[in-house]
């Protein structure tokens, strides 16, 4: 059984999902900031798998909770000025999820490698595809819950 087999047996204790590039023009919660079908679709897999918390993983401001009201801003995942391991680090600890196990991590790979700083241990169930579409595909199997 590989470790994304897993999804089909184990309530993640945290799902993170990417945040999308389409955002609102305006201050918004998180949970509405991003327009994005895929960021979209990763929330519909990742409420799909019943997490006992959703965390957006922002490129400009880390670790957000859905209700967390931020501007808009345009900053990629890689840059000067977007978020990076250590400040991840900080903020899972300050909120006390580093030992949340099982965690879950949607996205591209850089989304997954800041993810992996600090879950190192956490499931990546779309590794392996090979571009948006199948991402998307995968997505749609998680949230209808034909992976396992």
């Amino acid at each position: 059984m590989t470790p994304n087999d897993q999804l089909a047996s184990y309530k993640p204790e945290l799902v993170v999902i990417p945040c999308g590039s389409r955002k609102r023009d305006h201050p918004a919660r998180a949970a509405d900031l991003y327009t994005g079908s895929y960021h979209r679709a990763c929330r519909a897999a990742a409420e799909a798998l019943r997490p006992d918390r959703l965390l957006i993983l922002s490129a400009r401001y880390g670790l957000l909770d859905l209700d967390d009201v931020v501007e808009p801003y345009d900053t990629p995942h890689g840059t000067k000025d977007s978020v990076t391991s250590q400040l991840l680090l900080d903020q899972a600890t300050l909120r006390n999820i580093v030992r949340l196990d099982p965690v879950i991590a949607l996205g591209g790979a850089r989304h997954v490698g800041l993810i992996h700083s600090v879950w190192p241990h956490a499931l990546t169930p779309l590794t392996g595809t090979r571009g948006m579409g199948e991402q998307m595909a995968r997505l749609v199997a998680l949230r209808n819950g034909t992976v396992s």
